[in-house]
């Protein structure tokens, strides 16, 4: 049953932290559209687009940037840095996340060359080596229930972590139990801070002793601290840091919600999973079709309006925030056709391209990294364990209390039944 719109008197929409039908919110946004005044947890207001083509618009419009120097509500004290969501909005100007234009250009190109799909592709033998550990670690419980998050899906994309950042195995799980607290969705607000502030120490030791000796090293740190050497521009050790901590915070959990996304869509339909075995349908499409069909990244918070803008029929004023609802876009009629319809998972969709990466200058830089964990973990979890099944029905898998992505608490299996 589609969850009903709720308005707050004014007729803005209530957006809830963790909606009870998350397919059926995406909707329900999607039919509010295409540009809708919304109202978070704790009363703070904001604009969403919810259809594909504004989306992208915005996304690719100069007017809005990320600095929190331009959100009118931080600025005034309407909302505090205590707000439960400020988590998810960079602040720091160090921080690529947060910045725009000639600042934000000078970081991409500098970590353009580390993460370009060439320089990845090398990891590919680590992939699946550490891949292949991971599932021999759970052949001795593969007749039990586990969590296949906490035991896999969160493992292997932290220790290829591990292995791009150069970072001494050893350390992998004291790495990937920080960042489980920083992602548990019920880390106290000051647990994060002192969280953030032990990962960033970690990050800039590593980056210091690598930089006292970086031809001994290959790797993504190292590059990040090649990038622009001799230049004017090069990136000190202060913002390698923030950029090493900063991609994992918004890349690893991506992936991690990715994983689990495309074991989830193809359990709940055995049919598609029966035409991939078959070779009738190809596990880039249904990578690709459950990043449109349930986006890893549910939400993207914020950028701020530097001068008023009338767009999708509403007047976004200056100082305003404004939110890309990607999932509720991945329902756009316009952009992906009424059949197959948007709400169906169809790996042979050829209508429409998605954006559940992002688009325009904050395109996710870690997108091929992403992609290539998808299309080596997923094929060879599935060889290995062929009759993996849920071990409770679907709509029991409970949603971490996060809106800006679609990450599950547990992902309960049992790999042989």
């Amino acid at each position: 049953m589609p969850c009903p719109v709720q308005h707050t008197p004014d007729g803005a929409v209530l957006v809830h932290a963790v909606p009870e039908d998350v397919q059926a919110d995406r909707e329900r946004l999607y039919q509010e559209g295409p540009v809708v005044r919304v109202e978070l947890p704790g009363g703070v207001r904001a604009w969403a687009t919810t259809h594909h083509e504004v989306s992208r618009a915005t996304l690719n419009d100069p007017r809005f940037v990320k600095s929190v120097a331009h959100w009118a509500d931080f600025q005034s004290g309407a909302v505090t840095a205590e707000w439960p969501l400020m988590g998810t909005i960079p602040t720091d100007d160090t921080n690529m996340l947060a910045l725009d234009g000639a600042p934000h250009r000078r970081m991409r190109r500098l970590i353009a060359s580390p993460f370009s799909a060439r320089r990845v592709e090398r990891l590919r033998p680590r992939i699946e080596a550490l891949t292949s550990k991971a599932l021999d670690a759970l052949e001795e419980r593969a007749g039990e229930r586990l969590d296949l998050r906490s035991e896999f899906t969160f493992k292997v994309p932290m220790a290829v972590i591990g292995e791009l950042y150069g970072v001494a195995e050893e350390e992998y799980t004291n790495l990937g139990e920080m960042y489980a607290k920083l992602f548990s969705g019920t880390t106290e607000e000051g647990e994060h801070l002192q969280i953030y502030a032990t990962l960033f120490q970690f990050f800039a030791e590593m980056t210091a002793r690598k930089r006292a000796a970086v031809d001994e090293h290959d790797d993504f740190t190292a590059d990040l601290l090649r990038a622009g050497e001799g230049e004017d521009d090069a990136l000190s050790d202060t913002e390698i840091a923030v950029t090493l901590l900063t991609v994992v915070a918004a890349g690893h959990e991506t992936t991690v919600n990715l994983l689990n996304n495309v074991v989830r869509a193809l359990l709940a339909h055995p049919g598609q999973l029966d035409r991939l075995r078959r070779g009738e349908v190809t596990w880039d499409a249904v990578v690709e079709e459950t990043l449109r069909y349930d986006p890893p990244n549910n939400v993207m918070m914020f950028r701020f309006a530097t001068e008023d803008v009338e767009i999708g029929g509403q007047t976004i004023r200056k100082g305003e925030a404004l939110m890309t609802h990607y999932g509720a876009a991945t329902r756009d009629r316009q952009e992906f056709g009424e059949e197959p319809h948007p709400s169906v998972f169809d790996p042979d969709r050829t209508q429409g391209r998605h954006i559940s990466f992002g688009y325009g200058p904050h395109i996710c830089p870690g997108a091929p990294l992403s992609r290539l964990e998808a299309g080596i973990i997923l094929p060879m979890l599935f060889e290995r364990f062929p009759d993996l099944r849920l071990a409770v029905p679907d709509e029991e898998l409970e949603v971490v209390a996060a809106l800006s992505v679609t990450s599950l608490r547990e992902f309960p299996v049992v790999l042989r039944p």
